[in-house]
């Protein structure tokens, strides 16, 4: 198996994108990894490292995409960027599994679209980051941004593909499926959630257990939380600030006394890896032809592992094979 890298995308790439891989590869040696981008510049950093190289290609890309440019111009116009290239080579060769980037989102999803396509039958992909939970365990949450105006039958199509990847990638067995909305009532949304509710029921291969409301992503009782991307999107970057805030709350309240912020240090640290969703890995675009995750933009090393670690699990899980047998009988129309 290989998992293609985009070195050059991310704020801190490429050096920690490479030392993310390479961590990654240590803990384990069912994958190797294809680099593409700037080919010195990731040999640069790669000289810093001991590591298996018959285990690590790297394809040249001269040109970057940038998060200020807009995706689907730069997409067309820069063939020869790290994105487009290694969309290219998780196309083409069929021992290519997966493709990660810490780019520009758009440009990720665009190029996905365009390169890879979509599995017969879906209707848009959606954005699927796993979110940390009181449980100790994960929530899914699909779409986070990928579709800002939905349709029920999109929602229902995230349901299923949720799903699948819940069952292939975190090992849930039969996990329960909510629906963001503002109350947990049934009569609860906007017109368009409220058919969704009603579609949602009768989807077939889920376990839909209603709505449910932001607080429950982290603090509630199911697995899969399923959102228009202009819903979920604020719901991804709520928790995210509410970790963020949290953690800076607890150092600034024992920092005043030192003894106890000694004493109290290693639970603060606790609290805030707790609260931080990217060390979980990337979010997977669900609904492409082949896996295409999308890193954290500010991800360091350790993210870019648990990225790659998790890419790996997704290939192995067969998620992109499941969401396509659970479509047939499922699709909302």
């Amino acid at each position: 198996m290989k998992i293609v890298i985009d070195a050059m995308g991310g704020d801190n790439a490429p050096r920690e994108i490479v030392k993310g891989a390479l961590e990654a590869l240590e803990k384990n040696n069912a994958f190797s990894i294809v680099f593409t981008g700037d080919e010195k510049a990731i040999r640069g950093e790669l000289s810093e490292y001991s590591f298996d190289s018959s285990r690590v290609e790297v394809r040249h890309a001269s040109e970057i995409i940038t998060n200020d440019e807009a995706p689907a111009t730069a997409v067309r116009a820069k063939r020869d960027s790290s994105l487009v290239v290694g969309l290219k080579v998780l196309k083409e060769d069929e021992e290519a599994g997966a493709f990660i980037s810490a780019g520009s989102t758009g440009a990720v999803l665009t190029g996905g679209i365009m390169y890879i396509g979509r599995i017969p039958g879906i209707q848009r992909p959606a954005l699927c980051p796993a979110i940390p939970n009181v449980r100790g365990a994960v929530t899914l949450l699909c779409d986070a941004g990928a579709n800002a105006d939905c349709k029920p039958a999109y929602l229902s199509q995230f349901a299923i593909m949720a799903t699948a990847y819940g069952k292939a990638a975190y090992k849930m067995d039969n996990p329960r499926v909510g629906l963001l909305s503002n109350g947990t009532e049934d009569h609860k949304g906007d017109m368009m959630h409220q058919e969704a509710f009603a579609l949602l029921k009768e989807t077939d291969g889920i376990n839909f257990v209603g709505n449910v409301e932001g607080r429950d992503i982290m603090f509630g009782d199911c697995d899969i939380v399923v959102a228009d991307g202009f819903s979920g999107n604020i719901a991804l970057k709520s928790a995210e600030g509410c970790g963020k805030t949290v953690a800076a709350i607890l150092k600034e309240a024992f920092s005043k006394a030192k003894m106890h912020y000694l004493i109290a240090r290693k639970q603060i640290g606790q609290v805030k890896n707790i609260l931080d969703y990217s060390r979980l890995g990337g979010s997977i675009f669900l609904g492409l032809k082949k896996a295409v995750v999308k890193s954290h933009g500010s991800s360091r090393a350790d993210a870019i592992a648990a990225t790659v670690l998790q890419a790996v699990d997704v290939v192995k899980g067969r998620t992109v094979e499941r969401i396509a047998e659970m479509l047939p009988d499922s699709v909302g129309e």
